[in-house]
């Protein structure tokens, strides 16, 4: 039997220090050496491109690197389908994750990498009394909230990030840094991601996504006025407004819908076949210069037309298409009086404004309100965004079958927003959204109204939007529901991490472990969800209970009802050869069986690898 006929459910997330030195071995093997990154070889490979010495522009804090390294570390971490607080989970393909949102971003970025088209975040604002969030979640959250200070040993809320602690903007560049880092994994090509802040981080946060994303790749900053009157909330002026910053996956690759409310102000003076439009400019002077986007263009007649980033007041000039969009839509272009142009036409609609202050943008007490009416109750939440403007959000995205992640999800905004916008314009946009299960004070009118934590009032408040869209004539239309998660440790005592134990439990560990390599506690559900999760699928496959043989077994479906995978998840009891004959005769394109429940029967184990092999049925254990 050959190991290439059985595959191996990775234990751990992608190791991504791992996999950046194999994709530089790919591109630049002579920067190998025995195994490992020479550093002085890239650099100069690079030559002029790497920056030399340590005088160089750049966002620096105290552990910064140990925040890298919290991004770049695997988790055996799993999420456990929480069937109770689900919505449609047979039908629905939108989630809800409880849990760190560290470790599930690391949990998101086998499937989901390169998948959503938008994120949408709300992140703490580090005033000095917002929730902070941990970096292990395996330390409870108890412990956490101790080690943050936001409670003393008697269980006393206290101020989680004091200005006066020295290492109050270190302490939430060292929350954010790691969480954008896993974000950026899983933009599509031509996606965006929305962060909203006030003013008390926005300037390192525009020069933290400068580092993460690109500074050109900045696709704007929006100005949202917040409240009608405005608050005392500042020494010198009545703030009134925040932010949303916006940057985007590959700024060549992306683009902003048009606010269909905006008047146009372009003058559309010309005029073929397709309708008017404008003239503009291919190439642009940008703050920022970039190589790829510096080339000798060919005109139709082979003519040359070169950029002018050689005469001196335009040292910055690139062309605003990728050499390969030119070549794809040169019918597009306009050479003329030396310059080259593209059409823009003339559409219903016009670019967004920076400024959000109109009406429909919504303020803070719409937010509330729209709270409350999906809620049915007061009082539960003090600060929610409107709805309205993330719904704008969501149009600027421009997909309607977009996947919009939340990590920071709050009162469930976003959710709302998706789904309001999909019943507004036909869309089937998907939500993924995250919130970690903060309590509420013990003291406040949102545990008075029963809810113990901030993802309880988030799932309420996500089910009643999705009954008033139902409600107003949308329930075939509109995914109203959505799949509940629990982050949790592996189900798999073999995959736990031995740097968790004691070591006087070590020993007691590893006979442990000779009886049993899952959890006798987890449901035949857990462990499929995490096998799964750990191959890559998604959070919404199509899963259904199969019995093979007498075999009770899980499965996963294709559109077709055609089997994708099927999985034997007993390792109390042992199949026989007959039964394994069953399995592969079901047709999967993949079976997964426990490794223990081969109980150690190596020839059983063998022949169900030369039956996968001879149907081209793919073997994994676990």
């Amino acid at each position: 039997m050959s190991n290439d006929d059985i595959h191996e459910t990775p234990s751990i997330t992608p190791n991504f220090r791992t996999e950046l030195a194999a994709q530089l071995a790919h591109l630049v093997p002579e920067a190998i050496a025995d195994g490992k990154v020479d550093v002085a070889k890239l650099q100069d490979l690079l030559d002029g491109d790497a920056a030399a010495g340590t005088e160089r522009f750049g966002l620096f804090w105290p552990g910064k690197k140990r925040a890298l390294r919290a991004a770049q570390e695997p988790t055996p971490a799993t999420l456990r389908p929480d069937l109770e607080n689900s919505k449609d989970w047979d039908t629905s393909q939108n989630a809800f994750i409880e849990g760190d949102n560290l470790e599930v971003l690391k949990i998101l970025q086998k499937h989901y990498h390169g998948k959503v088209k938008m994120i949408y975040i709300d992140p703490p604002y580090n005033t000095g009394k917002d929730f902070v969030y941990p970096d292990n979640y395996k330390e409870g959250l108890d412990t956490y909230l101790e080690w943050t200070r936001q409670v003393n040993e008697e269980g006393k809320k206290l101020s989680s990030n004091s200005e006066s602690e020295g290492r109050y903007h270190s302490n939430w560049l060292n929350m954010m840094y790691p969480r954008l880092k896993l974000a950026r994994n899983l933009l599509t090509d031509d996606g965006l991601i929305f962060i909203s802040i006030d003013d008390n981080e926005v300037s390192r946060l525009r020069n933290l996504c400068d580092e993460v994303f690109g500074e050109a790749n900045l696709a704007g900053q929006f100005v949202w006025k917040k409240g009608g009157t405005g608050k005392n909330d500042s020494q010198f002026l009545v703030v009134e407004h925040e932010y949303v910053l916006v940057y985007a996956r590959r700024a060549s690759a992306s683009h902003f819908g048009l606010d269909m409310e905006a008047k146009v102000t372009t003058s559309y003076n010309l005029e073929d076949e397709k309708g008017r439009y404008s003239l503009v400019r291919l190439d642009m002077q940008n703050l920022q210069y970039s190589s790829s986007l510096d080339y000798d263009l060919v005109g139709p007649n082979g003519e040359i037309y070169r950029l002018q980033h050689k005469n001196p007041e335009r040292p910055n000039a690139i062309w605003r298409w990728s050499r390969e969009r030119v070549r794809k839509e040169m019918s597009a272009l306009v050479f003329k009086d030396g310059k080259v142009y593209t059409k823009n036409y003339a559409k219903d609609g016009a670019k967004s404004r920076s400024l959000l202050v109109d009406e429909r943008f919504g303020v803070t007490r719409t937010g509330k309100a729209e709270a409350e009416a999906a809620l049915g109750k007061s009082g539960v939440f003090d600060f929610p965004k409107p709805v309205r403007l993330i719904q704008h959000l969501v149009r600027l995205a421009d997909d309607k079958s977009a996947l919009v992640l939340d990590f920071f999800a709050g009162s469930g905004t976003t959710a709302q927003a998706v789904m309001d916008q999909n019943a507004q314009d036909g869309g089937t946009r998907r939500f993924v959204v995250v919130q970690l299960p903060e309590p509420t004070p013990a003291s406040s009118e949102a545990r008075a109204q029963g809810f113990a934590s901030i993802s309880e009032i988030s799932r309420a408040r996500i089910s009643g939007a999705g009954a008033k869209i139902t409600e107003a004539g949308f329930a075939s239309a509109v995914d109203t529901g959505f799949r509940a998660y629990k982050l949790a440790d592996t189900n798999f005592s073999k995959w736990q991490q031995s740097s968790d134990i004691e070591p006087n439990e070590l020993e007691q560990h590893m006979l442990e472990l000779r009886d049993s390599s899952s959890d006798d506690d987890a449901t035949p559900d857990d462990l499929f969800t995490e096998i799964l999760l750990k191959q890559g699928f998604s959070l919404t496959e199509r899963t259904a209970p199969r019995e093979v043989a007498g075999l009770d077994m899980r499965g996963v479906l294709h559109s077709d009802d055609s089997l994708a995978v099927l999985a034997y998840l007993n390792e109390h009891v042992k199949p026989t050869l007959e039964q394994l004959r069953a399995m592969v005769a079901e047709d999967p394109a993949k079976i997964i069986v426990l490794e223990d429940a081969f109980d150690g029967d190596d020839e059983l184990k063998t022949n169900l690898a030369q039956l996968c092999k001879t149907s081209g049925i793919e073997l994994w254990t676990a």
